[in-house]
């Protein structure tokens, strides 16, 4: 964890449970969303950078969630001040 995590937190993407919830296998979701199954599985991997907002916009519909479903706020530890 980098310096910025610890000070705030970080956000956690949750597409693989959500697709094992869902019944789905990535493939399945990378076709319904005309995604590439590589970006899915980034996502899925949480190994995402910088997120897409229509990405996320088509993840959602796919999946027919909310995006508090699919992305989770993970605040900083409580013993570090900012």
């Amino acid at each position: 964890m980098d310096k910025l995590d610890k000070d705030y937190g970080h956000l956690e993407i949750r597409l693989a449970e959500l697709i094992k919830k869902k019944g789905l296998n990535r493939n399945r979701v990378a076709t319904k969303a005309a995604m590439n199954w590589k970006q899915v599985d980034k996502y899925c991997d949480n190994d995402i950078s910088r997120l897409d907002a229509f990405v996320l916009c088509k993840l959602c519909t796919v999946l027919e969630c909310n995006i508090h479903d699919l992305l989770v706020f993970i605040p900083a530890d409580k013993e570090h001040d900012i």
